[in-house]
């Protein structure tokens, strides 16, 4: 029986099976033959016994229903999996963990499920990069109302807001990177990690068994993988999260009635409401919104994790049992929701301008300073000038250039010509090279990704 909604609800058929209960055994298994072929090797053990092992760690061979059953009797996780494949290997059977502790297991298994989820994050940030990169391209020029503080400030244009985006799903793009060298890690160091159980070959078969399994070996260990490297990963997950979180919630915004420029893509047979039938409520970004939140809550745990009694405990292994699925189905479902809203993200061009102008032209206050001051009024004064006349717009609900146009000191500096230009869609500076400068800068991106 499902009790956790990532099994049923959340996150991709794709993801949810790397996590699940076989698959996280057969990584398990990887391990224990990667060490017996390693040994093998060195000639620890007889190649024939590597051979069957290998053959045979497989949940073919070792089912996880017998590995539950040892379990129960001898309250060992691992253990219970080196009893299961030593079953079913027979006379090689006790070459099987030779010189491994459990950590050496779960700790590079979790290396290869961490590849596998990485792996599927950084397509879907690629996709949600194509996306973006598009969205900007086609409203480079798209003129809206800045806001600051939840107030009209000045113009900008929707390519600005979808490029600052890409830009920072590019940085995620590169902090995964960056991360895989250092968690992407596994070690084969026996017990608080001096490798006494391999005796002079210890560095060896730890080399060996990560370049077998395509991991790069951990330098040093105390029996476990230093859970700095999992709060790193788990920092970067939320991180990402709240990258979807600050798209989410612009978007959010900008579908409130009273503003309503863009919209969630709304299916011909969705239901808004079960009780109000008008209703097109933002549901995938609420829950991006949402599921953000456990991933910010997940770091607290890994962090907490790092500080172990001496050369290990056991605090952390119950606390990765639900952040690492947890964080990484949760992010799989804020990912594929946010693609789906991106690409199909409806606009409102009559809204967009009806708030463009919605404040008089007050949002002009500085450009109409700057051209001041550029005519010879000191920007002070201009500033406090343009303050007053900005104050007596807002309070007798006109428009700011009528204020202005009817100021003796505005006057002295500017002509009727002069008021011409100074309208929203003008003052946009270099918006547009901005935007053709993050583009240009992501092409080279994936220019060298596909090298």
């Amino acid at each position: 029986m499902a009790v956790h909604p990532i099994d049923y609800r959340y996150g991709s058929e794709e993801m949810r099976r790397i996590w699940d209960e076989e698959n996280k055994l057969q990584k398990l298994l990887d391990v224990e033959a990667a060490l017996a072929r390693a040994h093998a090797k060195l000639g620890n053990i007889p190649e024939e016994s590597a051979r069957v092992i290998s053959e045979r760690a497989n949940t073919k061979w070792v089912k996880l229903e017998r590995v539950k059953e040892i379990e129960n009797e001898i309250h060992h996780d691992i253990m219970a999996v080196v009893k299961a494949l030593s079953e079913v290997c027979g006379e090689h059977g006790k070459y099987v963990h030779l010189g491994a502790t459990s950590n050496d297991i779960i700790d590079t298994a979790n290396a290869l499920l961490i590849k596998e989820s990485l792996a599927i994050i950084e397509k879907d940030l690629r996709e949600l990069r194509s996306i973006l990169k598009k969205l900007a391209e086609e409203h480079k020029y798209t003129v809206c109302v800045g806001r600051t503080h939840g107030q009209h400030a000045v113009p900008t244009t929707y390519g600005m807001k979808f490029a600052l985006w890409l830009d920072e799903i590019q940085r995620h793009i590169d902090r995964i990177e960056e991360l895989k060298e250092r968690v992407l890690v596994g070690q084969m160091s026996g017990a608080v990690g001096t490798m006494a159980s391999f005796g002079d070959k210890g560095l060896e078969i730890q080399r060996l068994v990560m370049e077998d399994l395509g991991l790069r070996p951990a330098r040093i260990s105390s029996q476990v993988i230093q859970r700095d490297v999992y709060a790193e990963l788990m920092m970067v997950l939320a991180l990402i999260a709240s990258t979807l979180d600050k798209i989410a919630l612009e978007i959010r915004n900008l579908q409130r009635t009273e503003i309503l420029e863009v919209s969630e893509p709304f299916g011909k047979k969705q239901v808004g409401s079960s009780t109000m039938p008008h209703k097109r409520n933002p549901i995938r970004s609420e829950k991006v919104s949402g599921l953000a939140r456990v991933l910010y809550s997940n770091v607290i745990p890994a962090l907490l994790n790092n500080p172990l009694w001496h050369e290990r405990d056991l605090t952390n292994s119950s606390v990765e049992r639900v952040i690492l699925p947890e964080s990484f189905v949760l992010l799989d479902e804020m990912l594929k929701s946010m693609k789906k809203v991106l690409s199909g993200l409806e606009f409102f061009p009559e809204n967009i301008k009806r708030n463009l102008y919605m404040t008089h032209n007050l949002i002009m206050a500085e450009p109409l300073m700057l051209e001041l001051t550029e005519r010879g009024m000191g920007r002070q004064e201009a500033h406090e000038l343009v303050r007053g006349l900005a104050m007596k717009a807002f309070y007798e609900k006109r428009d700011l250039m009528e204020i202005a146009k009817e100021s003796e000191e505005v006057r002295k500096f500017l002509s009727e010509e002069d008021f011409e230009s100074l309208k929203p869609e003008n003052y946009i500076g270099i918006a547009p090279q901005i935007v053709d400068n993050v583009i240009a800068y992501i092409g080279e991106k994936e220019r060298k990704e596909g090298m």
